[in-house]
């Protein structure tokens, strides 16, 4: 994989939670938030694809079993639609303004379906969704790790991607594992199997050491 400058941006906190399907990501950043506002935190929790009106209708597109098969590359080039609107209009906005931003899903999840899971030349993906993100990087990536065969049992109705195969999700897994060994100053990988608790403390114990650019919420 070629290897990116990358830019973080210098005031706010960006924090992205990734990994497989059923990992419990949503549960983490939505913990997360609810600590750090307690403390007095402006806190933007956010997602991809699709939390803003562009993003919905990619989300739509990308995700619905409806859509059927698409080609790897237009699949790639939604995506980026969603995470360069994504950028432009809420996140850079907020950590403009001092606040936490925490994403569920970002780059990394391109690199790891799009990518190594549709087995596409992963430095190109990686290209395409720079660019569209203006490299702007997480100041920490959490990696809730789950075995495939686990993560998926949890879910009754699968979406599109969900819905791939298990080799799939295996090519996906040993993505996002991949991109965590390769910067371990600004990734966490951990155990999604072990208690929420457990997980949300060691999450806060590798956040709080970045707060200070963050600002406090006035009266």
């Amino acid at each position: 994989m070629t290897s990116y400058p990358g830019r973080y941006a210098a005031s706010g906190v960006f924090v992205c939670f990734e990994g497989g399907e059923g990992g419990g990501k949503s549960t983490q950043s939505r913990l997360l938030r609810d600590r750090l506002e307690a403390a007095g935190y402006r806190v933007l929790l956010t997602f991809e694809p699709g939390d803003t009106p562009v993003g919905k209708e990619m989300r739509r597109i990308v995700l619905s079993p409806e859509t059927g098969v698409l080609a790897h590359k237009t699949e790639v080039l939604l995506y980026a639609a969603d995470k360069a609107e994504h950028i432009e209009t809420l996140v850079q906005p907020a950590l403009d303004r001092g606040e936490v931003v925490i994403t569920d899903r970002y780059v990394d999840s391109t690199l790891a379906y799009q990518g190594a899971g549709r087995a596409l030349d992963v430095d190109e993906v990686e290209e395409v969704a720079r660019w569209a993100t203006g490299d702007l990087r997480p100041h920490l990536t959490v990696v809730l790790d789950v075995e495939p065969e686990t993560g998926l049992g949890r879910f009754e109705g699968r979406d599109r991607i969900e819905g791939e195969s298990l080799e799939f999700h295996q090519r996906v897994r040993q993505s996002f594992l991949d991109l965590a060994a390769r910067d371990p100053a600004h990734y966490a990988v951990l155990d999604a199997r072990s208690p929420i608790d457990e997980i949300a403390a060691t999450i806060a114990a590798r956040v709080d050491p970045l707060l200070t650019q963050a600002h406090r919420a006035t009266p």
